[in-house]
């Protein structure tokens, strides 16, 4: 049963990512608007049924990257600085190496903002020693704060636009399938 909602849902985001390449093609993007949310001011990080709640300062204690993209909603470059997600998920017990590829292939990562918007990854997606491309939990953008887009956002280089960055990121939850 859950193996088919996984499917479910990601057929649903196929579905989502051709209407976004929909929209960039015919410039509907740029029209976009988000909706006022309640400003995220901690993150939850649930593995294997295990729930950490870190506050900003505890991701600012931890090693601090930059990740540089385009932002697709406003083609300008935007800096953001944070911790990298693999390193975040593997400091809490979801280890990214040869002895546990069975269970990173096996794994998705639904993150979730506090305006109920949630996007899925698979776990390898945002596996540095698997892809190129970076991933960040940012604290930061261009040296300020986040402002209204809460203390903490999900960034992955790479992607067209920013449909999968969730802004007022208030909780990650790794689920791994048998």
């Amino acid at each position: 049963m859950k193996q088919w909602l996984v499917a479910a849902v990601l057929v649903a985001g196929m579905a989502t990512r051709v209407e976004a390449q929909t929209a960039m093609q015919t410039g509907e993007h740029e029209t976009m608007a988000h909706t006022p949310a309640k400003p995220s001011t901690s993150l939850s990080l649930t593995i294997d049924d295990k729930t950490t709640t870190l506050t900003l300062d505890d991701l600012k204690a931890l090693p601090q990257r930059t990740l540089t993209v385009k932002n697709g909603h406003t083609g300008a470059e935007e800096t953001y600085s944070g911790v990298a997600v693999g390193d975040l998920l593997a400091k809490l017990g979801f280890a990214f190496d040869n002895a546990s590829a069975k269970r990173t292939y096996h794994s998705y990562v639904r993150a979730e903002g506090t305006d109920g918007y949630w996007v899925l990854y698979s776990a390898s997606e945002l596996t540095p020693t698997l892809r190129e491309t970076e991933s960040l939990i940012a604290t930061g953008v261009d040296g300020k704060p986040l402002g209204e887009e809460g203390a903490f956002k999900i960034v992955v280089a790479g992607e067209r636009r920013p449909a999968r960055w969730v802004r007022n990121l208030q909780s990650l939850t790794v689920v791994t399938l048998p």
